[in-house]
């Protein structure tokens, strides 16, 4: 009796790339395209890069990636990198100059390290994340990062404004 060999099982490539310069598109296998692509760590606190979700142009998840960096190629992994920097850009604030509350929205203008910003966020139950005791990271609503690294570091005026608000 002949015995039947297995077939090796098959592994999905994965291509990431800028086309045009400034838009993300993803090609799996030779079957499938996307013409947008957002990638997303889907626990970017409990799991620092691990769990990629590439979602389409509509915010539906294409695939979530267990370990990007060993899946994907060099110049995929690369592409991708670029988007989450722009993405997860995080300016770390000095001081508070105001926050006013209106209707569930916070206002917030800071100095940081990238200079003076002003941001909106929604809903500070969710978008004010205690990382630590001190540590606070503030996401406004188009999904930009304001840390806090150590609360108790900043100036008694900020200090202040901060413990109003929250």
């Amino acid at each position: 009796m002949m015995a039947i060999a297995e077939e090796a099982p098959k592994t999905t490539s994965y291509r990431l790339f800028h086309f045009p310069k400034d838009r993300l598109r993803l090609t799996i296998g030779e079957d499938r395209s996307y013409v947008t692509v957002k990638p997303t760590w889907s626990a970017p606190l409990s799991h620092p890069n691990q769990y990629l979700a590439l979602m389409n142009g509509k915010g539906e998840e294409i695939i979530t990636l267990k370990d990007p960096k060993r899946e994907l190629t060099a110049a995929s992994y690369e592409a991708v990198a670029e988007e989450i920097a722009k993405r997860y850009l995080t300016s770390l604030v000095q001081n508070i100059v105001s926050a006013k509350g209106e209707f569930g929205a916070t206002y917030w203008h800071v100095d940081t390290d990238r200079g003076e910003r002003d941001f909106v966020t929604q809903s500070l139950q969710e978008n004010a994340q205690w990382l630590s005791e001190r540590h606070l990271l503030l996401i406004d609503v188009d999904g930009n990062r304001f840390e806090i690294s150590d609360v108790t570091a900043l100036d008694a005026r900020s200090r202040l404004i901060l413990e109003t608000i929250l």
